[in-house]
């Protein structure tokens, strides 16, 4: 499987909302038909309250939460151990 920088998919991205179809892009880029839709799809801007945001700035962010939330765990255990020694 070949791995894409984040940049190459964005500039892919650029031509098909300037104008290129997803048949045009393949033939000359590489990737398939279904992972540009799919980084269209990843990279498309959303403006919420203001702020723009893509689906890759959501996913970050749940990734982030989700780091977070298991921190927070891990902490009220510790915190949990600490109270009964102390």
């Amino acid at each position: 499987m070949i791995r894409y920088k984040k940049e190459f998919k964005q500039s892919l991205v650029e031509m098909h909302n300037q104008g290129r179809s997803y048949t045009d892009l393949p033939a000359e880029y590489g990737p398939s038909v279904d992972s540009i839709r799919n980084w269209v799809k990843l990279y498309a801007v959303h403006e919420v309250d203001g702020e723009k945001w893509t689906q890759a700035d959501v996913n970050a962010l749940q990734k982030e939460n989700d780091k977070l939330r298991e921190e927070l765990e891990i902490l009220k255990r510790a915190a949990a151990l600490l109270s009964k020694y102390n």
